[in-house]
């Protein structure tokens, strides 16, 4: 397969100075779906452009030159062919989350900012939690030559 250079398609952000794929497996894997992305919009372009030229009443073999589809299909089928034979050799596992995402039409992404900002909250929930035994404590330990039991100020947690 042709590698495709990133950043070719006009959705693609940047302007094609992104950083390059690592190497190894890794990269070649990277390559192959950077490469599918680009056959996957190459045939949706080609549909389209297709079905444009049909409802202008052009037949598609009157020059005699047959549709694009058939080719940009088997572009997409060796693509996943590909994809498929690096996957015997790749170890990196994939949350069953984010493939339901994709699945769904949902930016995965979403799940790392919804995961980021539970931890996020947990943390401050942990930090209250250990100020306010370190105050307990702090009075405890002040209070440690007096004969009372152990009794937390709560206007000293603020």
């Amino acid at each position: 397969m042709a590698q495709p250079s990133f950043g070719t398609t006009p959705e693609s952000p940047g302007d094609g100075s992104q950083t390059p794929p690592p190497t190894g497996s890794q990269g070649d894997l990277e390559l192959e779906l950077a490469g599918l992305a680009n056959a996957l919009y190459n045939l949706g372009t080609t549909v389209v452009s297709d079905s444009t030229k049909e409802r202008q009443n052009m037949k598609p073999n009157e020059n005699g030159t047959g549709k694009p589809v058939g080719q940009r299909v088997n572009d997409v089928i060796g693509y996943l062919s590909t994809i498929e034979d690096l996957a015997g050799v790749l170890t990196t596992l994939i949350p069953f989350q984010i493939l339901q995402d994709i699945d769904n039409a949902r930016n995965p992404m979403f799940l790392t900012r919804d995961r980021l900002e539970r931890a996020a909250t947990e943390n401050q929930f942990m930090n209250g939690k250990l100020k306010a035994i370190e105050v307990c404590l702090f009075d405890y330990l002040a209070q440690s030559q007096l004969p009372s039991p152990l009794i937390c100020n709560p206007s000293s947690l603020s």
